[in-house]
């Protein structure tokens, strides 16, 4: 009933026992946001780490575990702890206050409820974490070509590196070399590089075929992918595929040593991640795959195993 799709809307969880509760919400935000909801604390961490709301309304009195609890496991979590919470509630002492904000929670919404006053509290959290939304894209994001930067890199390499750890998958790690691109830079100008670079990373972007593959400017001339639940064939393949459309492209590039177009050298390096292997190693090991296909003469690729998924 209170599940919507709307893809530009954005999406607020309530936690309540109370179903009454729930429909009352609903009806009073439905129109600014996407509802969705949880009737127990147990069902609300799952709800929160799966969906990952916008906001969190948080009943603080419920039979299983209390708000206060519930709310101290969201901020405990890396992944729902960036969620802002909203303590839904009937207590009105100075004391509840005190203890709610220390547990996380951001504010309070008294019951009984007041539509206008809930209305306008949420609206307000909301356009807040819009704020927020667009400043950790701003900071995210390289200026130059408009995809990922070095900082999302390893925010992301983090996160789907514990992932496969957890799951056992695999995962492939890419680093992506311009050829040349000084000798580029001195035979061209850095304009005309600065525009060899966006359109390097505009052909990298039209490879990404997953939603969950990953594609950063690492930095310089340097680009990288993350790529989850990859086997190093297909991570092979990827690349492949990449090279191929970067040579299709004819940049031209006549400066020295150069193949009279942009090409690209490219490391790979795929595993399964273990206790005993850090992502500095799995880095490492794929900037060396890097090293080894620029001495090959470049214009290729190296794909290794890391030696303890062998």
């Amino acid at each position: 009933m209170f599940e919507t799709s709307t893809a530009d809307k954005q999406t607020v969880l309530v936690v309540d026992d109370a179903i009454s509760n729930i429909k009352m919400l609903g009806e009073i935000l439905r129109a600014d946001c996407d509802i969705v909801f949880a009737t127990n604390g147990k069902s609300a961490l799952q709800q929160a780490t799966r969906m990952l709301p916008d906001l969190i309304l948080l009943d603080v009195v419920m039979p299983d575990m209390d708000g206060y609890q519930v709310c101290h496991h969201l901020k405990q979590n890396p992944a729902t702890a960036h969620i802002p919470v909203i303590f839904i509630t009937a207590l009105d002492s100075i004391e509840d206050e005190e203890k709610g904000l220390q547990a996380g929670a951001i504010d309070y919404i008294a019951k009984p409820f007041h539509p206008p006053i809930v209305t306008m509290r949420v609206r307000n959290h909301l356009e807040l974490v819009r704020h927020r939304k667009r400043l950790k894209m701003l900071s995210t994001t390289d200026g130059l070509t408009g995809i990922a930067n070095r900082r999302r890199f390893d925010e992301v390499l983090h996160t789907e590196w514990h992932r496969a750890l957890r799951e056992q998958e695999f995962f492939s790690i890419l680093l992506i070399d311009i050829d040349f691109f000084k000798q580029y830079n001195d035979h061209y100008g850095h304009l005309k590089g600065d525009e060899c670079l966006q359109q390097v990373a505009e052909i990298l972007q039209s490879c990404i075929q997953r939603e969950t593959d990953f594609l950063a400017r690492f930095g310089g001339e340097e680009f990288s992918a993350i790529l989850p639940n990859t086997h190093l064939e297909g991570a092979k393949a990827f690349a492949q595929t990449i090279m191929s459309r970067i040579e299709q492209a004819n940049i031209p590039h006549e400066g020295h040593g150069s193949f009279g177009k942009i090409t690209a050298s490219i490391g790979i390096t795929s595993l399964v991640p273990t206790n005993a292997v850090t992502l500095t190693d799995a880095l490492s090991f794929t900037d060396g795959c890097l090293y080894e296909a620029k001495n090959a003469g470049r214009n290729t690729c190296i794909s290794r195993s890391f030696p303890s998924s062998r």
